[in-house]
């Protein structure tokens, strides 16, 4: 048998040992281990609670320009979670549309999982990790449809091929193959040819915020945690420990 490599410990051993002959459930278990090893030393930038913003939106707004300008993969995207009926949590990734003083806006099918929870739950969470910035921000709220206006307005803006992709699928239904939207898509580019309106199942949500969380990587785990919650109308600033 070759000799394991140096850097082994004793904890490889009893994990190929555990493993048996087999040289696959080996390679398996031996991944497994290297995964927990994974470490990241945090060290590109700080938060100091006495240089952060006033109001949240406006230090929301700043990071969102830094995150632009440093051409990270798709900083428009968002984790949003929410719970449904049954009281069970789901998350998904969606893109942030507009942000304003009412809060975050973002679009989608009302009759998806996530429009039938928040129609059930008017509540959620929503979460930005710009992981080369080692930032992440965190966002909880109310949630409300935005007017039908202006998911009207937004809804024209888009590519038509997007316009009739809204028509096309039914989400979050189980289908019987991708031959259904190809199928969905071709009638509703005969029906509506290169105008579209929007359809009644699908426009934008608001999240209006209640608290935020700024989270800035730092070395030794010792990272930089500010949030902000609303207190009698005003948002309070505080430090929380890492």
């Amino acid at each position: 048998m070759p000799r394991p490599p140096a850097q082994w410990k004793w904890g490889h051993y009893l994990e190929i040992a555990s493993a048996g002959s087999d040289p696959q459930a080996a390679r398996h278990t031996e991944g497994m281990s290297k995964l927990a090893d994974l470490r990241k030393s945090y060290e590109q930038d700080e938060l100091d609670e006495d240089l952060a913003a006033n109001e949240p939106l406006s230090q929301f707004k700043t990071w969102l320009e830094q995150a632009l300008a440093s051409q990270v993969p798709e900083p428009n995207a968002m984790t949003l979670a929410s719970v449904g009926a049954d009281g069970k949590p789901s998350t998904r990734i969606v893109l942030i549309k507009d942000c304003d003083a009412r809060g975050i806006v973002w679009y989608t099918n009302y009759d998806s999982r996530k429009g039938r929870e928040l129609r059930a739950n008017p509540f959620a969470a929503l979460q930005f990790h710009w992981v080369e910035l080692e930032r992440v921000v965190r966002i909880e709220g109310s949630v409300e449809r935005v007017p039908e206006a202006e998911s009207d307005t937004y809804f024209q803006s888009r590519p038509l091929d997007s316009r009739l992709g809204a028509w096309a699928s039914p989400q979050s239904q189980v289908i019987s193959s991708r031959a259904v939207l190809v199928g969905n898509a071709a009638k509703a580019a005969a029906q509506y040819g290169l105008h579209p309106p929007r359809p009644p199942h699908w426009g934008g949500f608001l999240l209006r915020p209640e608290r935020w969380e700024f989270w800035q990587g730092r070395k030794s785990r010792l990272h930089d945690r500010i949030s902000y919650r609303l207190e009698d109308g005003q948002w309070l600033k505080e430090r929380l420990a890492p």
